[in-house]
Order: structure tokens, then C-alpha cells, then sequence
């Protein structure tokens, strides 16, 4: 039931635009509560918590680890699932419609118990963040508020447990200029772990816009000596029509390998076919917060090499001698008047 109100959901908002409101794919959810390292004892909050995707995802994974810790089905396992659903997510949404989309989606995947609030996420008491103690948190803001959403990552970072971890999936040029307000802010504080390049197509038919995921960890101010991880995934192997999505290149496979090169970068093991070289370079960033993508740090070589040579002459004497032939054709031909 609930996997078939997602789907309604997908189709219930029209494009999402006149609400400013986009939502994840639950492929994307899924991927960024992993790279998050969501277990049993995660706590888990979204501060535009949309249709509740990333509550859901992070409520799957965190009863998925609770069974493989204390086994399916018994008391233990039952009882902290309860303990789960009940204290370890925390949503905030402001818009009425979201709202009610959210509280239905989580009632029909199992759980009445989570603490989603209807309310405005920078008004709210400041105690509903400190008693929640949040380790970990999950964004999608809306695209039309200020510099595309970044403040919605700048204050759930400041209030949630020093060495949390967070993702953001947002516009990317809230990260090549546009949060250029949030951004150093954010530097200040906490630590940009890695930037992950989305397809543009992610959020069709809804929305087609270039997006990154942002991973940061928080309380911790940024080191400018260490190298950040920069990740190509706009090729994520899936290829979208309006109503239809289609694995192309082993999509699932390249998700998990994006996690994977998140872990362990140059020396991922992966399962899809990749130049790593291509799609992943660790580099260094500046105090700007303004060059956060990809695109800005990898180097391309424009040195022409031994084999670009090779192939410039071989396609030169082809030319070449295409033109005597025709030239000596020419000569054969009869001449006739």
C-alpha cells in the first residue's frame, strides 16, 4: 500500500513547480541515507520533509539493521522498532498539502508514531531541535526559497550533534555561487565532504535541473588541507520518459558504486563498468563556498598525445589519397565532344 501511494504521489502534484516543491526519487533517498551510514540507533530528521521519502528511507534502513542485530520477528527487534518509529524521526512542513501527503505516506508504511510537525522550520522552538538530538539529516528544500535551499542545510547542521552527518540534494548552483550568503557560513562550522553530481533528467517529468548532492559532517569547521571528493554521476545508468523508468546500464549496480567510491574513492571495487579516472577527483576548495561542484575541479587535458598524432596522420594521408585518386580518375575519363 505504501509503495503504491508513492507512485500516486509522483502523478498527484502535476509538475511541482507552482509549490516549489520537487520530490527524490526513493532510488536517491535511498542511496543518500547509505552514504549517510544510517543504522539502529541513527536519529534521523528533515527539515523539508516534502512526502516524507527520506524519513522513509532511513526508517527501512534503521529497522533493516535493528533485524540483522537482533533478528526478525523477536521482542527485542519489536520493541526497539517501536522505540524507532516513535523517537529517531523528526520531519518539519511548513505547506498544508505536503504535510498531509507526509503523515498519510508514514501511516501507510507501518508507523503512526513519527513526529512530524506542521510548522515553519526556522520558527519553530528551538527546544524541539535540541531535545531531538538529531545525528543525522536528509534535504530536499524547496528550490524557489533563498539561495535555492541552502539555509535549510546552514541551520540543520547547527543543530544537530557535533560529528552528524548530512546530505542535500539541490540545485548546484546553490554551490558554484548562489548560496554565496550560506556557504561560507557553512564552511565556518562544518566540514563538505564530498559533492556527488546528479543527472539532469533525476527529477523529470516534475522538474528538469541540474542538481548535486552535498555530504557534510557537522561541528566540525572545514580544514581547506583536505581534499573534498568530487563525484560524475549524471550517468546513473536509468533512462527517464514521463511515465516510465528504464534501467539502461546497470542502474542499480552504479548506485551502489557511487557509495562505494564515497567510502573508499580511488580504490572503490565496483560492479558497473566506469573510467574512475573520469567521474571522481579529490581537490581542495576555497572559503567562497562558490566552487562546490564537480565540474569546477576536474582537469581536463587538451595535450594532444602520441596515439592523437598517430591518428591526425593516418586521417591526413587518407585525404590525401582520396584526392590522387580522384584526380587520376579524372584523367581516365573519356573525353567526348
Amino acid at each position: 500500500m505504501g509503495q503504491m501511494y508513492s507512485e500516486f504521489l509522483k502523478y498527484a502534484l502535476g509538475d511541482g513547480k507552482e509549490l516549489g516543491i520537487v520530490l527524490t526519487p526513493p532510488y536517491v533517498t535511498k542511496m543518500m541515507s547509505q552514504i549517510l551510514k544510517i543504522n539502529q540507533d541513527s536519529r534521523v530528521m528533515d527539515l523539508a520533509t516534502g512526502s516524507a521519502g527520506f524519513l522513509i528511507s532511513a526508517m527501512e534502513l534503521m529497522i533493516e539493521d535493528a533485524e540483522k542485530i537482533s533478528g526478525k520477528d523477536t521482542s527485542k527487534t519489536e520493541a526497539k522498532i517501536t522505540h524507532i518509529k516513535k523517537n529517531q524521526l523528526l520531519g518539519v512542513e511548513l505547506n498544508a498539502e505536503m504535510f498531509v501527503l507526509a503523515t498519510t505516506n508514514m501511516i501507510l508504511r507501518g508507523d503512526g508514531s513519527s513526529r512530524i510537525e506542521k510548522a515553519n522550520t526556522f520558527d519553530t522552538p528551538p527546544s524541539l531541535y535540541s531535545d531531538f538530538n538529531a545525528d543525522r539529516i536528509l534535504l530536499n528544500p524547496p528550490f524557489t526559497y533563498s539561495e535555492n535551499g541552502m539555509p535549510f542545510i546552514k541551520f540543520g547542521l547547527n543543530n544537530m550533534q557535533k560529528g552528524g552527518l548530512g546530505a542535500i540534494i539541490i540545485q548546484d548552483s546553490a554551490g558554484s555561487g548562489k548560496g554565496f550568503v550560506s556557504n561560507p557560513k557553512i564552511l565556518e562550522k562544518h566540514t563538505l565532504k564530498a559533492s556527488i553530481k546528479m543527472p539532469v533528467d533525476l527529477f523529470e517529468p516534475m522538474a528538469s535541473v541540474q542538481t548535486s548532492i552535498y555530504v557534510f559532517e557537522a561541528g566540525i569547521p572545514h580544514d581547506f588541507n583536505q581534499v573534498v571528493k568530487f563525484i560524475d554521476f549524471r550517468n546513473d545508468g536509468y533512462k527517464r520518459t514521463k511515465r516510465k523508468l528504464q534501467d539502461k546500464d546497470h542502474a542499480k549496480w552504479r548506485y551502489q558504486d557511487i557509495i562505494e567510491i564515497y567510502k573508499n574513492g580511488y580504490k572503490a571495487r565496483l560492479q558497473a563498468k566506469w573510467n574512475l579516472d573520469e567521474i571522481y577527483v579529490e581537490d581542495y576548495i576555497d572559503k567562497s563556498g562558490a566552487d562546490w561542484n564537480f565540474d569546477q575541479h576536474k582537469i581536463i587535458d587538451t595535450k594532444p598525445t602520441l596515439a592523437d598524432f598517430k591518428k591526425c596522420v593516418s586521417e591526413y594521408l587518407a585525404w590525401e589519397v582520396s584526392n590522387v585518386l580522384k584526380n587520376t580518375n579524372k584523367e581516365k575519363e573519356p573525353n567526348f565532344h
